[in-house]
């Protein structure tokens, strides 16, 4: 009798950059893949500062290449250490540092059918959306595995609210700060 290849391991795989977003989103992939007893893959990519068609047309960049990498896997530590108090998360699986657009790099590595790709979604204004692609429209469109698009916390949009009024010098109302935090469920 002959024994089946063993499947592939299910992984839950998630972009980090260290913005809010995607430490919301980190930690929701930490919940995923302890329901779905799946290695988490949490992978933060990098790129030159002008891209990588910059970087080969003037070779003296090539000597920041490991000082960016560094620059990566420090925001991924970081953002570890946020979401988990510790570099390490708990959970089987592996932290990637990966060169290239995040996108594309999260696409190529959430490859499997069995993988899940965790993504921060929402929270940009219409002008920065047209000024920059979006990673999750794009994980979301090219993906061949499920996405899970994670929306920004509630308290995110109250915190913008008040840096907003706080750099236009205007006068914050704490009563309807305090209103707005009893709304929200513990959990958030």
């Amino acid at each position: 009798m002959s024994e089946s290849p063993m499947p592939p391991a299910a992984r839950v795989v998630v972009g980090v950059s260290g913005s809010p977003g995607s430490l919301t989103a980190l930690g929701r992939a930490a919940d995923e893949a302890r329901l779905r007893g799946a290695e988490l893959w949490p992978v933060v990519t990098w790129q030159p500062p002008e891209g990588d068609l910059a970087a080969r047309r003037f070779p003296a960049t090539t000597a920041m290449v490991p000082e960016w990498e560094r620059l990566a896997r420090e925001r991924l530590v970081a953002a570890l250490r946020d979401v988990f108090g510790g570099a390490g998360t708990g959970l089987p699986g592996q932290a990637l540092v990966v060169r290239g657009a995040p996108g594309p790099a999260l696409v190529r590595i959430a490859a499997l059918d069995s993988d899940i790709l965790v993504i921060g979604a929402g929270g940009r204004g219409r002008l920065r959306r047209a000024l920059w692609p979006s990673v999750s429209r794009y994980c979301l469109a090219h993906a061949g595995c499920p996405v899970l698009a994670v929306p920004p916390s509630p308290l995110r949009a109250a915190l913008t609210a008040v840096h907003r009024r706080n750099a236009l010098r205007l006068r914050l109302d704490t009563g309807h700060l305090e209103r707005e935090f009893e709304t929200v469920p513990p959990h958030a």
